[in-house]
């Protein structure tokens, strides 16, 4: 089957102050972007979507035409207006094949070729559920810098129930789990929890969601952005009200995948030396697109 990965590449980047997709994080200096892109072909997807926007879009479009094999089936979508991930996700849906289940991701974080195959494999049912990948906590920490994390809380039935968002999460020290000075109730963070990176698969139901969800924002605001989490956490609390359909289901797929972003300046250092270590340990291949063609 041909599976399709949208990847989200608009964001403005107010922390970080620059084009976070082309943040040199690879062995040889290879942008995020590429090793994104790398891994998300190796783990058997065989068609990129990239969302640019106005400001960093041809930047990145001019790397990827000049940078990226010709063997890559890539296109581009634009979005025009800064109105939040789902808007963003929108602007990609003629590029996507009618009727067919696909896989979104940001394109500043680094999931790993395994949380790729896992979502892969989702996407290769014959009628896929919505998908979100879970990945445990210890795999998304990076640093001692506090951070905002999505807390997952699933089921006994494998399906999401709902996403906490915990701000200040940080680590007690090594082996000692984690804890949150958000103030918000447990402090400490069960060791075990999933934690939602935004790497999504969703069926075809969801376009009338998002297509919704934006129609609800401009009524309340021309400006208002539109996130996929809180979208997601509206079609949760349905399913849990009775009012269920395939699109308020989401099944959690776990992996054990690392995963490292780019969110502040300070951070692209960490994520260099991180991808070097795992270069030099046999985690990840030093040469990319080795399975692209």
């Amino acid at each position: 089957m041909s599976e399709t990965l949208v990847v989200l590449a608009a964001g403005r980047a107010r922390r970080y102050g620059g084009c976070k997709p082309l943040a040199p994080v690879g062995p040889s200096g290879e942008p995020v972007l590429d090793l994104l892109a790398s891994d998300a072909l190796a783990a058997g997807f065989s068609r990129i979507v990239v969302v640019v926007g106005p400001v960093t879009g041809a930047a990145i479009r001019y790397h990827v035409q000049r940078c990226w094999p010709d063997s890559v089936d890539v296109g581009f979508a634009t979005q025009q207006t800064p109105l939040g991930t789902v808007h963003a996700v929108l602007a990609a849906a003629g590029h996507l094949d009618p009727g067919r289940a696909f896989a979104v991701a940001n394109a500043d974080d680094l999931y790993g070729v395994a949380a790729f195959e896992v979502i892969v494999d989702h996407l290769e049912h014959e009628d896929p559920s919505n998908a979100l990948v879970g990945f445990p906590i210890h795999a998304v920490m990076l640093g001692d810098s506090p951070v905002t994390r999505g807390i997952c809380e699933v089921g006994d039935d494998g399906y999401l129930i709902s996403i906490s968002e915990r701000r200040e999460v940080f680590t007690l020290g090594p082996g000692l789990g984690y804890a949150s000075k958000d103030g918000l109730d447990p402090v400490e963070i069960d060791p075990d929890a999933l934690v939602s990176m935004n790497l999504w698969a969703f069926n075809e139901e969801m376009w009338d969601v998002l297509g919704d969800a934006m129609l609800r924002s401009s009524d309340a605001s021309q400006d208002a952005e539109v996130l996929l989490p809180d979208v997601v956490a509206k079609q949760l609390e349905l399913g849990a009200s009775g009012r269920g359909s395939s699109a308020t289901k989401f099944k959690v797929l776990r992996t054990d995948s690392t995963c490292v972003g780019v969110t502040h300046p300070g951070d692209l250092a960490l994520v260099q030396d991180e991808i070097a270590r795992m270069v030099a340990n046999g985690d990840r291949p030093a040469e990319l697109w080795r399975r692209s063609g």
